[in-house]
């Protein structure tokens, strides 16, 4: 309301009252003695020229009228000199909301503060301002890191002997000898590094473990699905953080590598490279390679037994492989290739989100009735002919598929290669199964008015820390509530 105090006054009422604070000082007139000149009290100058309090427009013209300018001259949009235009940057930056998460005292940019001084401060608030905006853009940076990520992983066929090696050596060590790794081999693992793991009902709803370096513990939530791998794993990657000395990370970039590592490091720990690739050998031998035996073998679920697959495949039975993991939409949500297989992608090269062809045995799955067995396909594309084998499912998010597949002249060596089903693609040509028929587009293009859903993760940021998306106040009260206490 005109005439009241405004804290969050517009930027222009802020430069205003600074170019009539310019103006006064240079004509050698304290806030008093312009008072006196324009009938009202220093107290209210002193808000005007800070930009709390718009004047009235008889107010404006007492003032332009008592400093010899004009009114036009007094609402000119430039700041008076470039100490005045410093001065504004500095509160207006002190104003912003993202200053008052820091809790530091306000500064005055009064006469008495050294230009460098104040150079410096709006510096400072200007790259504070810019990773605001950098956080905010994050998505774009962690699809460009991950896209990185998935062309290095192809480029070593999904193989990290090291990390291989280290895993091998620390289930042997803790007693592992064939099948599945049991949670009690897992426990000594942690053991050996000097962890208790404890598992806790109240575990801060934004992690899946947190680690308690101070006194050795690694919580774990409760339970997990029946049958399947998901303690032992959340164990693994928790305990893969130690072996593998990571740091915080500083950037997406790290963030993301640290989190492949982990979940690679846990893949070689459930099923461990030995005992794995002698399974993949002899049912490569039988001509009989399935990732439903694999899957059983290990005591895994059926995605982390096609993730392995595509770590061992090529450098130990040299077969390139492809794996994709795709929504009920039939957008990718996981994809990895080193076969030549033509994943779709955006202009950044990024995977996650793209459609994949509808003629593809991944897609077609979605569609069948019978979804309790795998189903098996050959596709022809511009790329070559590829086999596929395809699992469904469903999780709480809606209805998954997944498919483990090869090219045509490596088929012989898996179950369900004498399958009868074939289908051709021409992806990208958007004529294959994108662009509707032309009959179709006549009847209803003019005809129909679709109501989109929004998908409200795209306008979402991520979040900012170390550890995006954890809630760093969460975690520490939940830490402080199991801390072992002082005797």
């Amino acid at each position: 309301m005109p005439g009241q105090p405004d804290e969050t006054a517009a930027p222009d009422a802020l430069t205003l009252g600074r170019r009539i604070r310019h103006l006064r000082t240079s004509h050698g007139l304290t806030l008093e003695a312009l008072g006196k000149r324009v009938g009202v009290t220093p107290s209210l100058l002193s808000l005007v020229e800070n930009g709390r309090r718009e004047p009235r427009l008889a107010l404006l013209r007492s003032i332009a009228d008592a400093l010899d300018v004009t009114v036009p001259d007094l609402l000119d949009a430039e700041p008076p000199s470039r100490r005045a235009a410093l001065e504004i940057a500095l509160d207006r930056a002190q104003r912003a909301s993202g200053f008052e998460r820091l809790a530091l005292p306000h500064v005055r940019p009064g006469r008495s503060l050294p230009l460098p001084v104040l150079e410096q401060l709006v510096g400072l608030h200007d790259e504070l301002a810019r990773r605001d905006l950098e956080a905010v853009a994050t998505p774009e940076e962690a699809r460009r890191a991950n896209t990185q990520i998935r062309l290095e992983r192809q480029a070593r066929d999904n193989y990290l002997p090291d990390i291989e090696t280290l895993a091998e050596q620390m289930v042997r060590k803790a007693g592992y000898t064939v099948g599945a790794l049991t949670h009690r081999t897992v426990t000594r693992m942690a053991e050996q590094l000097g962890f208790t793991i404890i598992h806790v009902d109240d575990l801060p709803s934004s992690t899946r473990t947190v680690t308690d370096l101070a006194n050795g513990r690694i919580y774990l939530p409760p339970a997990s699905t029946p049958g399947g791998h998901g303690l032992r794993s959340l164990a693994l990657q928790a305990i893969a953080h130690r072996v593998l000395n990571h740091e915080r990370p500083g950037s997406y970039d790290e963030f993301l590598r640290q989190r492949m590592e982990i979940t690679y490091f846990a893949s070689c720990a459930l099923m461990p490279q030995s005992a794995t690739v002698e399974h993949l050998q002899q049912h490569k031998k039988e001509k009989d390679l399935a990732i439903e035996d694999l899957r059983d073998a290990f005591g895994v679920t059926h995605e982390a037994a096609a993730q392995r697959f595509t770590s061992l495949a090529t450098h130990h039975l040299g077969i390139p492989v492809h794996f994709i993991r795709i929504n009920g939409d039939g957008a990718i949500y996981r994809a990895y290739a080193n076969d030549g297989l033509p994943l779709p992608t955006d202009v950044t090269g990024a995977i996650e989100g793209q459609l994949v062809c509808r003629r593809w045995g991944v897609r077609r799955a979605l569609g069948r009735r019978d979804r309790s067995v795998e189903s098996y396909q050959y596709t022809d594309t511009p790329a070559g002919t590829f086999w596929c084998s395809t699992q469904t499912g469903s999780t709480s998010s809606g209805q998954t598929a997944l498919t483990v597949g090869v090219p045509f002249s490596s088929a012989s060596w898996f179950r369900g290669r004498d399958t009868t089903v074939r289908h051709r693609s021409t992806c990208p040509d958007e004529a294959c199964c994108r662009r509707p028929a032309a009959d179709a587009t006549a009847r209803w293009a003019q005809a129909s008015w679709p109501s989109a859903r929004i998908h409200q993760q795209v306008f979402t940021a991520l979040p900012t820390g170390a550890f995006p998306g954890v809630d760093a106040r969460e975690v520490y009260g939940f830490l402080d509530r199991h801390a072992p206490r002082p005797q």
